[in-house]
């Protein structure tokens, strides 16, 4: 009997609502989690594209965001030797000993480096999510590496197809997506001021049936002032809203069309044809032959 209340105490606690600061409810938990990025893939190479993608941000967020922590080690692996003979000279080798033991219990204790991203496990086919950590931010990421895909038509990936960005994510239930989409709209209103924009909401769905695809756009619309319009062919800002089972995706960007919604795989192609790319020159062309391109590219 005491299991079986146990059991039901444990029930009503997962189903019981909590709320955010702004009186907005929380449900549940999730094991995708933003903000992240997510990839569409070929078929079967699911596992190959999570490797591709990891190379990919990891040297898109080292330009980004430099690590602060691999400048101090370097400057201090060089300055290390110098001052402790230094200390040598001075203070003697009691002293010396000390402090090389310090510095070496220091160095055991340091922290491990977090990775920037991390895989999680979709179990879909064709879908992959890379969650990131800061400072990383996936839309500044995403729409850096499509404007460098755009120049030089090399995406750096073989399997990769679209990617989108999340700035961040929640539950599927309508109030959590309003609440989010309401925070993440804020800069832009900010942004524009009293001057008008267009907008649209992209909205894709992935193996979820609960939402009802009109009404939750009606929702997501009532966040935006009335003043400004939508606009179904070429609007100024696009909100990305993403819905994979049970998790929602939000973010924000510019120019998505211009940018062929994102589909690295679509740009580096049309890219090639048009700047006529030889055999063997294709999306994965080496950085050598990139930097040989360069020049002819600026003239």
């Amino acid at each position: 009997m005491s299991e079986g209340g146990k059991r039901k105490g444990d029930a009503r606690d997962r189903t019981r609502k909590r709320f955010r600061s702004d009186g907005t409810p929380i449900w549940g938990q999730r094991s995708i989690d933003g903000p992240g990025i997510w990839a569409t893939c070929v078929k079967g190479k699911e596992k190959q594209t999570v490797g591709e993608l990891y190379d990919l941000f990891d040297a898109l967020a080292n330009e980004l965001w430099p690590k602060a922590d691999a400048s101090s080690e370097a400057t201090g692996g060089t300055q290390g030797p110098s001052n402790e003979s230094d200390d040598d000279d001075d203070e003697g080798d009691l002293e010396d000993i000390e402090k090389q033991i310090a510095k070496e219990v220091a160095t055991m204790k340091k922290p491990r480096k977090e990775q920037r991203f991390a895989n999680a496990q979709t179990n879909t086919p064709c879908v992959v999510f890379i969650s990131c950590k800061p400072p990383v931010d996936p839309v500044k990421l995403v729409i850096t590496h499509i404007q460098n895909v755009m120049k030089t038509g090399i995406s750096q990936t073989r399997f990769t197809q679209r990617l989108t960005p999340v700035a961040t994510s929640c539950p599927t239930n309508t109030p959590e997506i309003v609440s989010l989409c309401t925070r993440l709209m804020t800069p832009i209103l900010e942004e524009y001021g009293d001057k008008t924009f267009s907008y649209k909401i992209e909205l894709r769905m992935r193996n979820h049936n609960t939402l009802k695809r009109p009404a939750l756009v009606q929702e997501l619309a009532k966040c935006i002032p009335e003043k400004h319009k939508v606009d179904l062919e070429n609007p100024d800002v696009f909100i990305l809203v993403e819905i994979f089972k049970s998790v929602c995706g939000v973010s924000v960007v510019k120019d998505y069309y211009k940018m062929q919604k994102f589909n690295v795989m679509e740009i580096a192609n049309a890219k090639q044809e048009e700047d006529g790319f030889k055999v063997g020159e294709g999306r994965l062309e080496t950085k050598e032959s990139t930097q040989i391109e360069t020049p002819s590219e600026s003239q």
